[in-house]
């Protein structure tokens, strides 16, 4: 059966809003998921929750049915539910609309030094994006878009920020993210034969002048920085997005699905 609680000052509660900060995560090696549609992916992904916290006033359907898969996993000593007020999951909840769903999950353990690239090879890179909700929407896109693998280079945001989860919508559990250094990641690039393809605003060439079709790496830059001296001398080539307007830069979420998509559109034809 849950553990009852109805005290703000609970310390289950007080743990709970302190995965708010980075420092804390890392410490734990624990992050918070919200939301149905992110902890199906979750549980879908073979994710066991260390905790699950669960206010049935707030349930519908969906997460009556969801919260039997919970149930099971305390029957057999794996999750440990609790069961609390609306007052307390109010407290603990990241955004208003989580359904009376909050599960605390470990890290994830993705190595990219063991993962197996299918061909031809399709990888977003992304370096030192600094938004969680960029990062999130990223990996919603490249999820929608088929891309193999994500990975993460020198972010100030890290994979594992509530924020990333739900701007994602779980997209973080249906494909490999990975973190790795910008040294590492380029020796995995070069050892597989990847061609890196780095958006900038320096190069003379649109970004659909390039031939996708090779197995292909696609590497954006941060929001305020862009991309780092390393990427943009390794590159393969270097592409731009045209602007015709007074603006001069896209969201970074915005150009990376164009890219990704312009690598759908040639490999389709």
């Amino acid at each position: 059966m849950p553990i009852a609680i109805t005290s703000l000052q609970n310390s289950r509660v007080k743990d709970v809003i302190k995965l708010a900060k980075h420092s804390e995560r890392d410490q734990r090696r624990v992050t918070v998921v919200e939301g149905i549609r992110e902890c199906t992916h979750a549980l879908a992904a073979g994710i066991v929750p260390v905790e699950a916290y669960l206010c049935p006033t707030l349930f519908d359907s969906e997460e009556q049915q969801f919260v039997q898969q919970l149930y099971r996993l305390e029957a057999e000593h794996r999750t440990l539910l609790m069961e609390v007020t609306p007052e307390v999951f109010a407290k603990i909840a990241y955004r208003g609309d989580s359904g009376g769903i909050l599960l605390v999950i470990p890290y994830l353990n993705h190595q990219l030094s063991d993962f197996e690239l299918s061909a031809p090879a399709f990888i977003a890179v992304i370096e030192g994006v600094e938004k969680p909700g960029n990062l999130g929407a990223i990996l919603r896109t490249a999820d929608a878009a088929g891309v193999q693998a994500v990975i993460v280079t020198a972010g100030v945001t890290d994979i594992h920020n509530p924020n990333v989860i739900r701007a994602s919508l779980g997209a973080l559990f249906t494909l490999p993210v990975f973190e790795s250094p910008f040294e590492a990641t380029l020796a995995w690039l070069a050892a597989r034969q990847i061609q890196i393809i780095a958006a900038s605003p320096e190069a003379t060439r649109s970004y659909t002048e390039i031939d996708y079709a090779p197995p292909t790496a696609i590497v954006m830059g941060s929001e305020a920085h862009g991309l780092g001296p390393g990427w943009r001398g390794a590159a393969t080539a270097l592409v731009k997005i045209p602007m015709f307007g007074a603006m001069d830069s896209l969201n970074l979420s915005t150009s990376t699905a164009l890219l990704l998509y312009e690598v759908i559109r040639q490999r389709r034809q």
